[in-house]
């Protein structure tokens, strides 16, 4: 039996700064007591000379508010992000009159809260400067007491142009350069991101837009009280392997205007535990309850047990938060006869190989963001079989509903800190906004526990180590000191101090502990056998496994892809719709992207040739999305991207929109409970039985068959003895000459043939996804005719059953702008006949998708 160990902290504040507010958090909704007026309604915005002034909604920003009033098309729409370069060149203006109701008047206490302003603002009330921002990821309160009034309040926020502020603070800095200036041409974007505290990937990146955004992206409200009232809450949950208890540590924040007592009731209905304390400035009251618990499990290893957890303060009602039970490790230790340090999770004392993806934002404008994207997107990774998101330290901080529907699903998030690909100042009121700002982030999601793991930036050990910015190295002190200072000695202090439940990384990639005794800036960050890594190449054989590092952890890794014709579609025209046109060159911000892709391809399939140019275009498209490829052998995999953030080329498996790439459809089996992996290693062809649990084991046997690509008849089967694939790793069960195996099956040579298995049961029962592997590259295969593939139509519950002549390769259904997947695509048939289902994400029917369906296989394409 388990017992659980309440431990309430109570904090006060007596004084809040109300400019150094770091340590309100996501406020549920304050305690009772407190009037809470919203301001999200009836906002005017007006640019600085007055020529644009338009209604505005907040949360919202400029350039979602000049489309919505038709002051602007689609800025994703063709070239719009150049044309709408001038919206982000101008500041703005939000202003908006309330008034305060008669209860209100005469309260002791008003604060004026937003939760979130984009970025640089001067906030007045009644022509009084009440303060400023300069952090996109930061809550601010300002104390407004004595400047309200009975009738008509005017509130006026001035938002300065991100762009200029940053090249602003950058020309300011003077004394040594703090690299990078200005992305690259390709991206297309603004300078000096480094220097201003927003979305990094706002002013560009490789895989999308500038859109250096301005606005009051969360709510506004004001804050009226006599007593006091909760800034925030945290729950944390830790486990006491000695007494083998769980200790749960609530922290309570308060502003208190006058000192007062009172009661705080705590409770956990389902697990019949509560607790009441006085409220004090005295910490530590402990109340101990035997209690059984139910742990908190990755998808795939367990169940998702969260528990309501009720905090009172003063029985006048309470607020329900989610609590969850389980442990987190990063273990990295010495491996026998290995070089290096080990580096995996333990959740709840297992190992867990972690699998999944990179989440970038979903958006550009992040107002336009809804519950239905972030789920249809979360739904997508679980489905894949993905236990682990990395939310990448270029972008944002997550909403509230990321995290919890993680939760919910078991996914894992790996968070990055959001520093990216730079170096950044040093300044003391840059590290002080810093500050605030990863306060304010621990404190609102260290609660859920998805989180297991704070990472400090995205690549800037990396940066430095392997001189990204052509620094001297006369210089390079200066930048390491630099690089400790922000990360080490307040970013990483900060989290040690506020949470003690999961393990800091300073940043990814990273050698781990190896980095930290080498000064936190490792001479080889990329060294295999520590930490995580990242690894791109682009011009060697991608088909080639040996080229791959063997990595402890790959982070990540991947390879471009174009998005389908119909979500291109929604913003280009035909005259687009060309690899040689100027859309698809605006489009990619990745250098010579287009040429890599194609030239990856051609290394192992025949280009399309299409005469139709529109159908050659849909086919280049197709080819490039097969061309992308999977990496194993580690402990994690997190291949780049799940997602997009625009219509545009990138390393994604989803599309933006939601619609799956193949990619992902092939990772619901690379990521897969049990798989089979085939490999050809000196001759040899191997399979490994792959397993992804950290207590069963298996008895398989690996069934294997060779078909030639003229026929559905098998030319030869064999089959392996069974064989016990153990727990959480991989195991030879298949291994065979592959000369003796041709020659042992009559007619087949490398180019005529292909080899299919998959792992079954003693009994003969299906245990992994069917795989297969080539022999030759396809582009070389002899015999392999167009599989004239038809289907009989869509019937009830959209089944859609395909016939062919011939085997086909890399079968591929798409249904244009229909919302869904299909159970499988992208795949061999070696069958003259397989059924397919489709699943959709809103109503439809059987006549429209048979009348958007389109049907592709390899040699279709040439």
């Amino acid at each position: 039996m388990n017992r659980v160990v309440w431990s309430f902290a109570c904090f006060y504040l007596l004084e809040v700064p109300f400019l150094d507010s770091a340590l309100a958090s996501e406020v549920k909704r304050p305690s009772l007591g407190v009037d809470i007026i919203s301001l999200n309604e009836k906002w005017q915005l007006m640019n600085s000379n007055s020529s644009v002034s338009l209604s505005a909604e907040v949360p919202g920003c400029v350039h979602t508010t000049l489309q919505r009033q038709g002051f602007i098309s689609d800025p994703y729409y063709r070239f719009n992000d150049l044309a709408y370069r001038w919206i982000s060149l101008d500041n703005w203006t939000y202003t908006t009159s309330f008034s305060v109701p008669t209860h209100v008047r005469g309260k002791g206490k008003a604060v004026l809260v937003f939760e979130g302003v984009d970025t640089v603002s001067t906030i007045s009330l009644n022509g009084v400067t009440i303060g400023k921002t300069d952090n996109m990821f930061r809550r601010y309160d300002f104390e407004v007491t004595g400047l309200l009034k009975d009738e008509e309040n005017v509130l006026q926020v001035w938002i300065m142009s991100a762009v200029t502020y940053a090249s602003q603070r950058s020309h300011a800095h003077t004394e040594y350069r703090v690299p990078p200036d200005c992305p690259p041409p390709v991206q297309k974007g603004e300078c000096h991101v480094n220097f201003i505290r927003k979305a990094q990937s706002s002013f560009s990146w490789d895989w999308g837009p500038s859109f250096p955004t301005l606005g009051i992206w969360k709510e506004v409200r004001l804050e009226v009280f006599n007593s006091s009232r909760v800034l925030s809450y945290t729950t944390s949950p830790k486990y006491d392997s000695e007494h083998s208890s769980w200790n749960v540590e609530v922290e309570l924040f308060f502003d208190v205007f006058v000192a007062s007592k009172g009661l705080v009731h705590l409770s956990i209905p389902l697990l019949q535990s509560e607790a009441e304390f006085q409220l004090s400035l005295t910490p530590g009251q402990i109340l101990v309850i035997l209690i059984n618990v139910s742990l908190w499990w990755p998808f795939g290893h367990g169940e998702q047990f969260l528990y309501y957890l009720t905090i009172d303060v003063n029985l006048e009602g309470g607020e329900t938060f989610n609590v969850a039970f389980r442990t987190v490790e990063l273990v990295q230790e010495p491996i026998p006869s290995s070089p290096g340090l080990s580096f995996y999770f333990r959740i709840n004392g297992k190992p867990i190989f972690l699998k999944g993806s990179n989440w970038i934002p979903v958006h550009a404008f992040q107002d336009q963001v809804t519950t239905d994207m972030i789920t249809i997107l979360l739904r997508s990774a679980q489905k894949a079989n993905m236990n682990t998101l990395r939310v990448w330290g270029g972008g944002v901080y997550e909403q509230d509903i990321f995290y919890s529907l993680c939760d919910m699903y078991g996914i894992m998030i790996w968070q990055d800190f959001m520093f990216a690909c730079a170096l950044y100042p040093t300044e003391k009121d840059f590290i002080q906004t810093v500050r605030e700002e990863v306060t304010h982030q621990v404190r609102r999601l260290k609660s859920h526990p998805s989180v297991v793991i704070w990472s400090g930036n995205n690549e800037n050990e990396a940066a430095i180590a392997t001189d990204w910015f052509n620094i001297s190295v006369a210089a390079r002190p200066l930048y390491v000191k630099d690089y400790v200072n922000l990360y080490v000695e307040n970013i990483r202090d900060i989290v040690l101090q506020e949470d003690s439940t999961r393990p800091f990384l300073v940043s990814s990639p990273t050698n781990g502990v190896e980095s930290e005794k080498e000064g936190w800036v490792a001479k080889d960050p990329y060294d295999p056998h520590y930490g995580d890594t990242h690894y791109y190449s682009y011009y060697k054989d991608c088909w080639d496994w040996t080229a791959f590092p063997r990595t402890r952890f790959a982070s990540e890794y991947g390879f471009q892809s174009w998005p389908s014709l119909s979500t291109l579609s929604k913003v280009s025209v035909s005259s687009d719709w060309d690899f040689s046109s100027n859309f698809s060159a605006h489009r990619q911000h990745h250098e010579d992207g287009n040429q890599q892709m194609l030239k990856q391809a051609e290394l192992h399939y025949i280009l399309p040739n299409s005469t139709d140019p529109v159908q050659k275009y849909r086919d280049t498209i197709y080819i490039t999305q097969v061309n992308t490829s999977p990496l194993s052998h580690t402990m994690g995999t997190l291949y780049w991207q799940l997602n997009d953030i625009w219509q545009g080329p990138s390393w994604s498996s989803v599309e933006f929109g939601g619609k799956w790439k193949m990619l992902h459809y092939w990772a619901t089996d690379f990521y897969a409970p049990i798989l089979s992996a085939g490999v050809e290693d000196k001759g040899d062809l191997l399979i490994y039985g792959v397993s992804d649990s950290h207590s069963e084991k298996h008895n398989v046997k690996a069934k294997v068959k060779l078909h030639s690509w003229s026929s559905f008849n098998a030319v030869c089967s064999l089959e392996s003895n069974v064989t016990k694939i153990k727990a959480g790793g991989s195991t030879l069960v298949f291994q065979h000459s592959i000369s003796a195996l041709l020659m042992q099956c009559g007619n087949c040579t490398r180019r005529s043939c292909i080899v299919a298995f998959h792992l079954s049961s003693p009994e003969g029962q299906l245990i992994s996804p069917h795989n297969h592997m080539f022999l030759s590259s396809p582009r070389y295969a002899e015999g392999l005719q167009k599989p004239n593939i038809t289907d009989t139509g869509i019937v009830q519950n959209f089944f859609v059953t395909l016939h062919c002549s011939f085997p086909a390769v890399y079968v591929w259904l798409d249904v244009d702008n229909i919302p869904g997947h299909f159970d499988v695509n992208g795949f061999l048939m070696l069958s003259k006949k397989s059924t397919v289902i489709f699943g959709a994400w809103r109503p439809t029917t059987a006549e429209e998708i048979t009348a958007n369906l389109h049907i592709t296989s390899l040699r279709d394409v040439y």
